[in-house]
């Protein structure tokens, strides 16, 4: 007995030294009731005045002028002001040890509104084709009170369908009729939201305010991949965020770790069940994600202190994730076996993936796209300084994090998108390692973080680049919409939905009725034969088109604007496309406003529809 408590003094004793090198662990770190300096009331006045301009700036922005850029090329120039201001605010608002976290909660929540409310106050409607499709999903589900039998492509979703199920579970007991009325504000909301557990993890390695908001701050700032709408990617993703950090804060060098919680590694029994029903959501709404949990538990279990913590969970995650996988996922594990294992043999391939292009990429779309391989390359790049300057960042479990997606990335290609959610579950733990950058304590804290203030500016800029450059493609007018919704009420069961991208919105409003063909899906030749001769080349894909079980093509505005930004099509697509069927007397439209046309076949008549 008198050994045990020789180990467990000792072993507190290390913890507690531990933890008190590390910045904010000292005594004293609570705002202390003195009178509010200038500097203060400068802070607190720069916050409701940038926000007031941000308001102002939206009145009058002409989203039909938006090309190569996007948002950035529409927005005034009142809106930068005001985000400069922000950021100049938050700036100052570092500078002072007193400052309450109110005011760092405000400044954080304020920079989540600028940038992710934006559209969603500047758009008629919901953003995003992708957030459509899985709107209809929720639909269906609800439909079908369950599985949706007839998904074709997105079968997917039938074996991975907790966050529908969840979303329809939802709308019943609310009595709304649809998803869509609250998914538009999913990314400001999911950003807010996201925020706690952020700031969890952060806590459980510093007790400074200032550099846990930092952090969060820098977080928002980077986070260009926009896996913030309404998709399991999205939920799976703040659930990933919240079990490392319940996990993190279970470490024996946790900062959260005291002299009271001398066994802390051992988990509390209720906690435990805790982490294991979130990481249960996890597995059974997305495949992804938990690939990406089960890494994160592996390297963050490779330290022997942190085993008796990490390996309990790491062995329900997995046991959970094969279960799911033997069992409800099985059919999309069968089918594509195969090409896993193929990617497991050529981990190069899977960091860059795509379609080949008949077209070529709009100026404006290479340049927004180096720009997110420099946000990404300087992200890393300064989490490896930080990981040099700063000592006491390589006794934390940050860096293991960091590299933790690695893995994952070279398993698979996910359709192309790997490298970009690689960065995705990199970039929390990165965000603390970059704040502890500017923020290195000292007596001097005033100019480590105003000499920061560029650097925080060149982070939002190219997250700017990211998030706002393709807007032109995620944006959609009312008439296209109004297309969208035609279709699917007017598409008898058994038609088939024919459209260039899948920048139309509405398209999969009845996937389980309908045939959807995706034309830049298609292969090389198919699209050659396309741009071609438009009529010839869609001939294979509506010949079964008969009077009860039509055929519909879609030409929007979106899909024009997406085709010239990643020329997969030439940039004329579109027009030379609506040109040709509307000289075909087989097809005839149905529907036309300025920005959409749908035009309906239903076999041919003359022989010149094949």
């Amino acid at each position: 007995m008198g050994k045990l408590q020789t180990l467990t003094s000792g072993r507190v004793a290390s913890f507690t030294s531990a933890v008190a090198r590390w910045p904010g662990s000292a005594a004293g770190e609570r705002p202390r009731p003195d009178r509010i300096t200038a500097r203060q009331w400068t802070a607190r006045l720069v916050l409701p005045a940038a926000l007031a301009l941000w308001l102002l700036s939206l009145r009058h922005v002409r989203l039909t002028e938006m090309r190569d850029y996007g948002l950035l090329q529409v927005l005034p120039v009142l809106f930068w002001v005001a985000l400069g201001l922000l950021t100049f605010g938050f700036c100052l608002a570092l500078t002072d040890r007193r400052t309450a976290g109110g005011w760092f909660a405000g400044y954080v929540l304020g920079l989540v509104a600028v940038i992710h409310a934006t559209p969603t106050l500047l758009y008629p409607t919901l953003r995003y084709s992708w957030a459509w499709k899985h709107v209809a999903v929720v639909d269906a589900v609800i439909r079908h009170r369950g599985e949706v039998p007839h998904a074709d492509k997105l079968a997917l979703y039938n074996q991975w369908p907790g966050f529908f199920d969840l979303n329809a579970f939802f709308l019943q007991a609310t009595g709304l009729d649809s998803a869509l009325g609250y998914a538009t504000w999913t990314p400001p909301v999911f950003n807010a939201v996201l925020l706690a557990p952020l700031l969890l993890l952060y806590r459980t390695v510093t007790r400074d305010r200032r550099l846990i908001w930092g952090a969060a701050w820098v977080y928002y700032s980077c986070s260009w991949v926009g896996q913030d709408y309404f998709a399991p990617q999205a939920f799976a993703f703040l659930l990933f965020v919240t079990v490392i950090a319940l996990v993190m804060g279970q470490l024996p060098t946790s900062a959260l770790y005291g002299a009271s919680d001398a066994l802390k590694d051992r988990w509390p029994v209720g906690r435990f069940v805790l982490v294991m029903v979130i990481a249960a959501v996890i597995i059974s709404s997305h495949p992804l994600t938990p690939l990406m949990l089960i890494s994160a538990l592996v390297v963050l279990s490779l330290p022997r202190r942190n085993r008796r913590a990490v390996l309990p969970v790491l062995a329900g995650t997995v046991l959970l994730t094969v279960a799911w996988d033997a069992t409800v996922a099985r059919p999309y594990i069968s089918e594509n076996l195969n090409d896993f294992l193929d990617a497991l043999l050529k981990p190069d391939t899977n960091v860059v993936s795509g379609l080949a292009s008949l077209g070529t990429a709009a100026p404006g779309h290479v340049v927004v796209a180096w720009v997110d391989r420099g946000l990404s390359a300087a992200v890393f790049l300064l989490a490896a300084i930080a990981f040099a300057a700063r000592p006491w960042v390589r006794r934390t479990s940050l860096p293991l994090l960091v590299l933790a997606p690695l893995p994952v990335l070279t398993a698979n290609a996910y359709g192309g998108e790997m490298i970009f959610r690689a960065y995705l579950f990199a970039l929390p733990a990165a965000s603390l390692l970059i704040a502890a950058l500017f923020l290195k304590p000292g007596s001097r804290p005033r100019l480590h973080v105003l000499a920061a203030y560029p650097l925080l500016l060149a982070l939002l800029a190219g997250l700017m680049f990211g998030y706002y450059g393709k807007e032109a493609a995620n944006y959609f007018t009312k008439d296209e919409v109004s297309a969208g919704r035609f279709v699917a009420a007017t598409a008898p069961p058994g038609s088939t939905i024919v459209s260039l991208t899948s920048a139309v919105p509405g398209l999969y409003l009845h996937y389980d009725e309908n045939t959807q063909v995706q034309l830049d899906e298609q292969d090389i030749g198919d699209r050659r034969r396309l741009v071609n001769d438009p009529v010839k080349g869609l001939a294979g894909f509506v010949q079964r088109a008969t009077p009860q079980e039509p055929a519909y093509v879609i030409l929007s505005r979106a899909q024009a604007a997406d085709i010239y930004q990643r020329g997969v099509l030439p940039g004329d697509t579109v027009q030379r496309m609506d040109s040709a069927l509307s000289k075909n007397p087989d097809y005839f439209p149905v529907y036309r406003t300025k920005d959409a046309v749908v035009y309906r076949y239903q076999g041919a008549r003359s022989g010149t529809g094949s």
